[in-house]
């Protein structure tokens, strides 16, 4: 754990991207990266104080309760290695298909895969 990451590791309403705008800015202006059960895009933000996210989960995931728990992994992989992020970003994480029925462990492992092949990581 990085010495300047405090010890609650919260995911705040001021950590998630929730306007349309900003899911379409990502999407035109910020670079793409695949990898195993998802798409991440992501978008620098030099003086921003934290990085937030979104999260993209279309009906081809499966119904609703599925979606739901592909949601909720895909943000606790965000939660637990928040810190862990080169420098402050706007990330949106579209879940594909694939995703669904798999465990924590393996969403995580694609999460960081992702992050890690992009150069976001420290």
């Amino acid at each position: 754990m990085a010495a300047d990451a405090p010890t609650r590791r919260g995911l705040g309403r001021g950590s998630r991207i929730k306007q349309g705008r900003d899911f379409r800015k990502l999407r035109t202006a910020g670079q793409r990266a695949v990898r195993g059960c998802l798409i991440a895009n992501w978008l620098h933000l030099p003086g921003a104080e934290h990085s937030r996210l979104g999260v993209v989960v279309s009906k081809k995931v499966g119904g609703s309760v599925v979606r739901s728990r592909v949601k909720r992994l895909l943000r606790e992989s965000f939660r637990l290695h928040q810190y862990e992020l080169a420098q402050t970003l706007d990330l949106v994480l579209v879940a594909r298909p694939s995703i669904a029925g798999r465990k924590f462990a393996e969403v995580e492992r694609d999460f960081l895969g992702t992050l890690r092949a992009a150069g976001l990581l420290k």
